[in-house]
């Protein structure tokens, strides 16, 4: 199986957000799952996609909440 990952960088790229957001999300649990290893920080795509996909909405009545970090 072969995981891929996104750093911060790539990860701000992708949902066109700031640095500092995701670093404030991480800190408040709010975010996709991310690893921690020797001071780097990661994320796996798969991660990534699940919290996307719980993120999905039909209406602005039916928006699903925000789903904190494992």
């Amino acid at each position: 199986m072969n995981n891929v990952h996104f750093n911060q960088k790539q990860l701000t790229t992708r949902w066109g957000i700031s640095e500092a957001t995701l670093e404030r999300w991480r800190s408040e649990g709010i975010g996709p799952k991310f690893l921690k290893l020797c001071g780097r920080v990661l994320y796996r795509q798969v991660d990534i996609e699940a919290y996307e996909e719980s993120c999905l909405a039909t209406s602005t009545k039916t928006a699903a909440p925000q789903v904190g970090a494992g």
